[in-house]
């Protein structure tokens, strides 16, 4: 089986790697352009990845992600699940980066913990509707997933698929969540396939692409 999985790596492992680049260019944009992808990944809970980013194009065109209130972002969350609730933290978020003269100021402020792993912390203490899940995929998103697993549905099915848990757990401690995290690493550096790849590998075998 895990020659099976080395197989599909090879073929996708190009596509890959360019996403993972294209990841990591979005960090030398304008914090504006960070903060959406903060947004989506509150979003994309429960939520088709597609939907809730067609979500944010909608909001940013309408500069609502930097100017609306939660009642003036409602409306265009019709496709998002729970999007009362997300309208609000995206309001709530938009206030932990507040900065009077260009709007938001995130990437200051993620520079400022030192390390990715306390990056996630800060982000799960200080951003409502923010799990360990959601912010290791924004940051993943803005380039910092090399060393840091999503454990979302369709990575939790590859990971019981491939014998590196027994079943794919109904919810996640944050202690149960770093250990499969960590589970997930070692099983990532035992088949040779770097774990911000295999993330994007396992999420492509069950969606069909390769998105965000």
């Amino acid at each position: 089986m895990h020659a099976e999985l080395i197989e599909k790596y090879a073929k996708r492992k190009d596509a890959i790697a360019q996403r993972l680049a294209d990841f990591k260019a979005v960090f030398g944009e304008d914090d504006s352009r960070v903060f959406a992808e903060l947004c989506f990944c509150l979003l994309t809970p429960q939520s088709k990845a597609r939907h809730a980013w067609r979500a944010i194009e909608n909001l940013a065109e309408r500069r609502l992600l930097l100017n609306g209130n939660a009642q003036q972002i409602e409306p265009w969350l019709g496709a998002v699940r729970f999007y009362k609730n997300k309208a609000k933290w995206i309001e709530e978020a938009r206030a932990v980066f507040a900065d009077g003269a260009s709007g938001v100021n995130i990437k200051e402020k993620l520079l400022a913990c030192g390390s990715v792993p306390s990056m996630r912390e800060w982000l799960v203490a200080n951003v409502k509707g923010m799990g360990y899940k959601e912010a290791s995929h924004f940051l993943r998103n803005v380039g910092f997933g090399d060393d840091i697993a999503i454990l979302d549905r369709h990575i939790l099915k590859n990971l019981a698929k491939y014998g590196v848990i027994e079943e794919a757990p109904r919810s996640l401690t944050d202690k149960k969540y770093l250990e499969i995290e960590q589970k997930m690493r070692e099983f990532a550096s035992a088949v040779g396939v770097p774990l911000a790849h295999l993330d994007l590998l396992f999420w492509s075998e069950e969606t069909g692409e390769i998105f965000k």
